[in-house]
């Protein structure tokens, strides 16, 4: 039987590093789903086609932050209750989980299959490429079952501590979904299509190896068909803290969507390449990312066993460790997009594109070494609501008035409208350090009486 990870002694940075690697290497391999479609259809397929599979992957991104969010809500819930020492109740937690993650799934599969036509209307994808992009989204939606099965699997690991399992299912996944783009793009000239098909194939096999592991290892609580339910208590609780998780990923995704409309009506050069430089920041956001969800795993674990000043000390540790990288990654953006975004087309002008665009997350990644910590520890604490806020004022006061606003003047570059986000992540900076401060002056009666020797 597997064992729970223990967050709450010992040392935090060695331990946070370990769990933020596979998590890093699991998101970057996630990330490669999307990245190889545009490789792939890149070298072998035409502009229109990159142009399609970035602007559909961007909306099924979006789809899956949602579903990401909602999943967090198990990982948090567990992670609580396991720092509480109630390891019988995370079996309910899964269950609730499952029956809740269902009616999810079906309700994100009707409304894409129906609504795929006006989506990409609302995109403003390109007229070459607009029969493709609904394509590509009926056919990955069609999938969205392998999504959230993937996501929710992957939540309950987090909780037990355990970032290693979903790494391994997703490393094999992208093989099977490399060379499925490789045999039906490149070999079969299957272009959008074949892409859509690899992809859906690769998320169905990384769930059937979660299931296989978990069937093999068995779980370190116990859980059976009665634990499979709509638990009162429980149920709400995952909603409580993933929903506005999941509303805040959404809608921050969306605002990236409403940045691509309004690249999208610039034609299809500029559609293309801010496509490609969005995959390019898939890549350059995972260090940002990977602290944020490990911070949230061991914030929930000490917060449940009201060890306080452990979890502010965990937050500076990964603010500290997501900064170095950010930095190394941000230079490379900022000097070297061209050879990055040259991975992606062998177009020089949507090469062009794709770099100025990349010239601000480049920016971007110092800021978010902050703010996804700082969302990690409020998450962690099971602060959703305010996560939630700051996500919405980021992305719908800031960044899409500013886009829209740089998009409309005469000297406007791509450059320029990719300034929006920085500004925006800025500004949120501001307000998780207002709202810290706020949280640590609550938690002080308690922090002071917590033992010192949790100093490691």
């Amino acid at each position: 039987m597997k064992k729970i990870t223990n967050f709450t002694e010992g040392k935090i940075l060695s331990p946070l590093l370990r769990f933020a690697i596979p998590v890093l290497l699991a998101m970057f391999l996630q990330v490669m789903y999307g990245a190889v479609d545009l490789i792939v259809v890149g070298q072998f397929g035409s502009v229109t086609d990159v142009s399609a599979v970035a602007t559909g992957s961007q909306v099924m991104t979006t789809i899956t932050s949602i579903i990401n969010g909602f999943a967090m809500g198990i990982t948090i819930l567990m992670g609580q209750k396991l720092g509480q020492g109630k390891s019988k109740e995370a079996g309910n937690v899964v269950g609730s989980g499952i029956c809740l993650f269902s009616v999810l799934a079906a309700i994100i599969t009707a409304i894409m299959l129906i609504f795929a036509v006006p989506i990409s209307r609302l995109m403003h994808a390109p007229a070459e490429a607009f029969d493709d992009t609904v394509l590509y989204l009926y056919i990955c939606s069609s999938g969205t079952i392998f999504i959230v099965a993937y996501n929710v699997i992957c939540g309950v690991f987090r909780g037990l501590g355990d970032s290693k399992t979903p790494l391994i299912t997703v490393v094999i996944a992208c093989a099977a979904n490399i060379l499925g783009d490789v045999l039906l793009v490149g070999g079969f000239h299957l272009g959008v299509t074949g892409v859509a098909i690899a992809t859906i194939f690769a998320q169905a096999l990384s769930v059937l190896l979660s299931i296989l592991i978990i069937k093999k290892r068995g779980l370190p609580f116990d859980f059976s068909r009665n634990s499979i339910g709509f638990h009162k208590g429980i149920t709400s609780q995952i909603l409580k803290y993933g929903a506005p998780i999941a509303l805040q990923d959404g809608l921050v995704n969306l605002s990236f969507l409403a940045i691509t409309t309004i690249v999208n009506s610039l034609g299809v050069i500029a559609s293309a390449g801010v496509g490609v430089a969005e995959k390019l920041a898939g890549f350059i956001m995972l260090v940002p990312s990977s602290f944020a969800q490990s911070v949230a795993a061991f914030v929930a674990q000490n917060y449940g066993a009201k060890k306080y000043t452990r979890a502010k000390k965990t937050l500076a540790y990964g603010i500290g460790a997501s900064l170095c990288f950010g930095i190394v990654m941000g230079y490379f953006s900022f000097f070297h997009g061209n050879l990055l975004s040259g991975m992606f087309s062998t177009d020089i002008a949507v090469i062009n594109a794709s770099w100025d665009y990349m010239k601000a997350y480049a920016i971007d990644c110092l800021l978010t070494s902050f703010l996804f910590s700082m969302v990690g520890f409020f998450n962690g604490c099971g602060k959703t609501t305010f996560v939630m806020f700051q996500g919405i004022f980021g992305a719908f006061c800031v960044r899409i008035p500013l886009s829209y606003m740089i998009s409309k003047s005469a000297s406007s570059s791509i450059f320029y409208i990719g300034l929006a986000t920085p500004c925006s992540t800025f500004l949120q900076v501001i307000l998780c350090l207002i709202y810290f401060i706020l949280v640590t002056k609550n938690f002080k009666i308690r922090m002071d009486i917590e033992n010192e020797s949790y100093f490691s």
